[in-house]
């Protein structure tokens, strides 16, 4: 298997992330897991979430959708024998975490990214992950899209300072920020 190695993409919504990271999964892997964060909730989404498993239809993805608990979801990608693992994407297991429990803040997000990265640094290839920029725009005008952005923050500044390697996609153009 190939050597462990954490990779964080991140940028702006629809700015190629996604894409960029499936293409460097399916060539550094042979077999290789996909790891749903979003949950499908409106028709908007099911159709995102369609798009998705339409570009990778025929590549042999194992989808393991989890929203909540990805040290689990990477123990079983490692239990299928996986060599790469894309978790996609980190930004909507935040939102989830912050839905599920209405004080999660700061702290919590870094203990729980801390636990994250034992469980990425335990993973027997590459690990992906992908995490919206959200800080880039302006100061949320909710204390509730306050605690989002900073919790975001936290949580790509924790794994950037672990990753191997670390992406910024701007209008489809990957730029590589460390490694």
């Amino acid at each position: 298997m190939n050597r462990n190695r954490i990779v964080l993409v991140t940028g702006g919504a629809r700015s190629g992330k996604s894409s960029f990271s499936e293409k460097r999964v399916l060539a550094s892997g042979t077999k290789y897991v996909y790891i749903a964060t979003a949950p499908v909730l409106d028709e908007e989404m099911k159709k995102r979430v369609g798009r998705h498993q339409a570009r990778r239809a025929g590549d042999g993805w194992i989808t393991i959708e989890e929203p909540l608990d990805l040290c689990r979801a990477l123990s079983e990608a490692e239990r299928l024998g996986a060599d790469a693992a894309l978790v996609d994407c980190l930004t909507l297991w935040i939102n989830n975490r912050m839905y599920r429990d209405p004080e999660f803040d700061e702290a919590k997000m870094a203990i729980e990214t801390e636990k994250l990265l034992e469980a990425l640094k335990a993973f027997p290839g590459l690990a992906m992950l992908v995490i919206n920029e959200v800080g880039l725009g302006i100061v949320p005008d909710t204390p509730l899209g306050r605690a989002f952005r900073d919790c975001s923050g936290r949580c790509g500044q924790l794994i950037a300072a672990e990753a191997d390697e670390v992406w910024f996609c701007i209008c489809g153009i990957p730029q590589k920020i460390k490694g």
